[in-house]
């Protein structure tokens, strides 16, 4: 998504070059939004620790500790000998690991986070640590304003020195627990980063830990590049991104979707971000990636290489380079319309690139996955099947414009003028002018006067002169006036061909 300072080159590669700089920037904002609405649902935010034990009475007297109300917890935890401390927060992190309505509210309005956070400090009771770092994990997997009280306690400094701890359990405890902080948005994330846990992380990733302790690692690193307002530093971004590339030749496929999502907010942004990520090297693998048959793969791979292709011309072609326009065709025919509707995206910043990018785009054969999708898509989809096509010719040669429209793009687009979506009208009647305008230098523009007329074009461009928006209306008039005169003169009386043949 664009920031306010955007370079002027980069805006030229916002969608639909033909209008000004502020309603690409609007489009391009619109529709980043719009794709990144279910990143939610895709990768959690925070996670919450859940414990894994029948509620069968003889299966609780397996686990260490002892049952407590609220009362007992607060007077446990307050106690002065450790092991009182110890089964009193470990009541307190059973009730917090509940699946179902943990009393996160409870525990924080009893005041115990504050003996919590001291309890982290105590490098005597290895246990007790472990114990307090899950039910801090547990408390900042809460709302914004349970993670603020744990925060506020001072527990950010403390869990960056367990991830040195000599215990693996407390270690990976830990890094959850700074996991859940850093997500809870870019304020926290830096106090995270400040706190020096970056190094400390990054040294823990091993083919050595085990496979369940790399997944939080990656996950925590992916919470620590997220958020834009402001970006990560760039100190951290330079420590991590190593690393990220590491993690991207794994097999498993968390570590893989969480490194990807990583990637992924790292290129969002100007092209100097872009350029971190496409400087070290990630490009082929991630379009390898996007072709794996795992949703949770495909969807942050595609996104990021995605995201790069907005950047520069030369960004762009790095990832042509790497392949992207062999893979693109393919998910504009996935079953999901998610991924249909990313892949057009994507492949409309290609398009708004130069002349030989558009002929790579042509002879990759996208284009007649791209007329089936203006065809029979989901409005969203077409939609970016449209901007795809404006960029197109926009930026087209001549030639390029006429293989556009022997692809069979013409019909579907004159099928969308009736759509309720003033600015689509606009830019389909915009592409409509244009191709008209590149007939007349080749001397076909009789011939493609009569394609647009046989499809229904004139009358349905007719109409949109009396439209409520007046752009649409004037955009259709100018079309009418420019090039239909002859088609008008024609019902008033004479033939068809007698008037486009005067």
């Amino acid at each position: 998504m664009p920031t306010l300072d955007a370079p002027e080159e980069r805006l030229r590669k916002f969608k639909y070059r033909g209008k000004d700089a502020s309603m690409r920037r609007q489009q391009r904002m619109a529709v980043s939004l719009e794709l990144r609405k279910a990143k939610k649902d895709e990768q959690a935010l925070k996670r919450r620790n859940i414990t894994n034990v029948s509620s069968d009475p003889a299966s609780e007297q397996l686990t260490k500790g002892v049952s407590l109300n609220l009362q007992e917890i607060i007077n446990g935890v307050n106690a002065s000998d450790p092991d009182l401390c110890f089964q009193a927060t470990q009541a307190a992190r059973k009730m917090l690991s509940r699946e179902r309505n943990p009393p996160l509210k409870l525990i924080v309005e009893a005041g115990l986070i504050p003996r919590l956070v001291e309890f982290l400090k105590s490098s005597l009771h290895p246990c007790l640590q472990f114990e307090a770092a899950w039910a801090l994990t547990n408390i900042a997997s809460g709302t914004s304003e349970q993670t603020q009280a744990v925060v506020e306690s001072g527990a950010i400094q403390p869990l960056v020195e367990l991830l040195s701890s000599p215990h693996m359990t407390v270690c990976e405890q830990a890094v959850w627990a700074l996991g859940n902080i850093a997500g809870d948005g870019p304020e926290f994330r830096d106090l995270v980063i400040s706190s020096n846990a970056i190094p400390h992380l990054l040294a823990l990733v091993s083919s050595a830990i085990p496979i369940t302790f790399l997944r939080n690692i990656t996950w925590t690193l992916s919470n620590l590049c997220r958020n834009k307002s402001p970006y990560p530093c760039k100190k951290a971004v330079k420590q991590m991104l190593p690393v990220l590339f590491h993690l991207l030749q794994h097999e498993d496929g968390e570590v893989l979707s969480d490194t990807c999502w990583a990637l992924s907010y790292l290129s969002d942004g100007c092209n100097e971000r872009i350029g971190q990520v496409v400087d070290t090297g990630v490009l082929p693998r991630l379009v390898q990636l996007m072709t794996s048959s795992e949703l949770n793969i495909l969807t942050p791979s595609l996104r990021t290489v995605g995201n790069i292709v907005t950047g520069t011309d030369h960004q762009t072609q790095v990832a042509i380079d790497a392949g992207i326009l062999n893979v693109l065709p393919q998910l504009l025919m996935h079953p999901r319309s998610s991924i249909q509707k990313e892949a057009a995206w994507a492949l409309s910043n290609v398009a708004a690139g130069p002349c030989q990018h558009i002929q790579q785009l042509i002879a990759c054969g996208t284009l007649p996955p791209l007329v089936a999708l203006l065809k029979n898509g989901d409005f969203k989809v077409q939609k970016e099947a449209v901007w795809t096509v404006a960029n197109f010719t926009t930026g087209g040669t001549i030639d390029q414009l006429i293989q556009l429209v022997h692809s069979g793009v013409l019909e579907p687009l004159v099928n969308l003028l009736t759509i309720q979506d003033p600015k689509i009208v606009t830019i389909i009647l915009d592409v409509i002018s244009l191709i008209l305008k590149a007939a007349e230098k080749l001397s076909e523009k009789e011939n493609m006067c009569l394609l647009i007329e046989e499809i229904g074009g004139v009358d349905k461009i007719e109409a949109l002169q009396l439209h409520e928006n007046p752009q649409v209306a004037l955009t259709a008039l100018n079309i009418i006036e420019n090039h239909f005169c002859e088609v008008r003169d024609c019902r008033a009386g004479r033939t068809k061909v007698e008037c486009l043949t005067d």
